[in-house]
């Protein structure tokens, strides 16, 4: 006799709500990046525009830079008191404010306040130290992983915007480029509002891969709780008294040198100076982006399983020596020797940032993600400095060549403080264990 079957009892399994969280942090750093990253098209046109000098439109990238990173830990400190939403969705105004005012200026200073100002705020505020405490809430498992992804979203924002914009602005000219970052911030604003959420605990979840124990809560406020400046400022009191947090100071800020300062603001204009278009120029450097991709996901991956400190030594070692190659490879067309820089540097391009978190995290605990705030706050510092000094040295060379050898050596440097960084007891042993 045929039995009847029995009644199905497998629940249907539900995306964790951490993943759409993550989906809303990938949509604001991949806006957030591609913002930031709009100056480095924009020298050339604004010197056409207003016969500006590559220094002067340069001081405006640098404020910016300073700012993306000096807002970070305070920003941090913000997300713990107001909540993910509030933050983030005034970045995004600010960012539109600071974009679409450009076309109504008439003097450099004026474009130190909207982009340098008003844009720097609102991107620092979407920065990396926003993926820091987005991960340290949201997930356990896959941690590094998924920092890696939220990381690699900045090479894809650059990858999205860069083309594009090197496109309007040879079609329409650079206002029409400075109002459609303001239309994208905009739209982006509703999107990351909708699907952010603070806490796990909020919604009755525990992190992704996680137990109870293991959750960051919301910390109660009572009236001596401290404020977003004093918490910020207490976190950098504390991490400055240890070796760890000043290697990694001095690492990251080379690295925001000769990535973003350096490579990212001139590396268009530097391939036009020996004849290359533009809009080539800017499909180059988003290229490095679609590979940034893959290096970053693969270094979160990495960082799971090995020493973060021997990993940030490897990335410096090659980018140095990578940008020390440079001068000899820029021609008036793309030709294969100069797409295999593009591939290498593009795979180390922010590969640094998940052994970097993870570092952080392992020093300073809960405080991780502020503390990152400053380390962050150091890697602007650098590219606001390269950003402004390349552009001195080419005003005064007629060339960029000499910006790049130092920017190369410098990453010898970082690699050497990077493997100064001493890692907790803890972490040795859970990396014997899974190697």
């Amino acid at each position: 006799m045929l039995q009847e079957a029995p009644p199905a009892t497998a629940k249907t399994r539900k995306i964790h709500r951490a993943w759409l969280v993550a989906i809303a942090t990938l949509i604001a750093t991949v806006g957030a990046a591609g913002f930031r990253a709009t100056p480095g098209v924009m020298i050339n046109p604004l010197q056409e525009a207003f016969g500006w000098s590559t220094a002067s439109i340069s001081t405006a990238v640098s404020v910016n830079l300073l700012l993306y990173g000096l807002t970070a830990p305070f920003a941090a400190a913000l997300m713990d008191r107001f909540g993910l939403r509030r933050v983030i969705g005034s970045a995004l105004i600010l960012v539109a404010a600071g974009s679409g005012l450009t076309v109504f200026m008439t003097a450099s200073w004026q474009l130190v306040l909207c982009w340098g100002v008003l844009v720097g705020l609102g991107t620092g505020s979407m920065a990396l130290a926003f993926v820091a405490t987005v991960t340290s809430r949201w997930f356990v498992a896959r941690r590094g992983l998924v920092t890696g992804i939220l990381t690699a979203g900045g090479a894809t924002g650059q990858l999205i915007f860069l083309p594009v914009l090197a496109q309007v602005i040879a079609a329409h000219g650079w206002k029409a480029a400075a109002l459609t970052v303001a239309g994208g911030a905009l739209l982006v604003a509703p999107i990351a509002i909708w699907l952010l959420r603070d806490y796990p605990a909020d919604i009755g979840l525990q992190p992704y891969g996680g137990s109870t124990a293991q959750a960051v809560h919301r910390q109660p406020r009572t009236e001596g709780t401290p404020g977003p400046a004093t918490r910020a400022l207490s976190a950098l009191k504390m991490a400055s008294s240890k070796s760890a947090f000043w290697f990694l100071v001095g690492g990251f800020a080379i690295c925001g040198a000769s990535t973003n300062g350096l490579i990212g603001t001139h590396f268009i204009p530097a391939a036009h100076d020996h004849g290359l278009p533009e809009t080539t120029a800017a499909s180059l450097l988003a290229l490095v982006g679609i590979f940034d991709i893959a290096g970053t996901i693969f270094s979160g991956w990495l960082t799971d399983r090995f020493d973060s400190r021997v990993l940030l030594g490897v990335y410096y070692a090659l980018r140095g020596l990578s940008l020390m190659a440079l001068p000899s490879l820029f021609a008036g067309s793309a030709h294969p020797s100069m797409l295999v820089f593009i591939i290498f540097y593009g795979l180390d391009w922010v590969a640094t940032v998940p052994p970097t978190i993870a570092l952080c995290r392992q020093h300073f605990g809960d405080s991780g993600s502020i503390v990152f705030g400053w380390v962050f706050a150091s890697h602007q510092i650098g590219a606001a400095f390269a950003a402004t000094a390349a552009a001195v040295v080419r005003d005064h060379y007629g060339a960029y060549d000499f910006a790049f050898y130092a920017a190369g050596l410098l990453c010898l440097f970082a690699a050497i403080f990077s493997m100064l960084v001493r890692v907790p007891g803890a972490a040795r042993r859970r990396w014997a264990i899974s190697v």
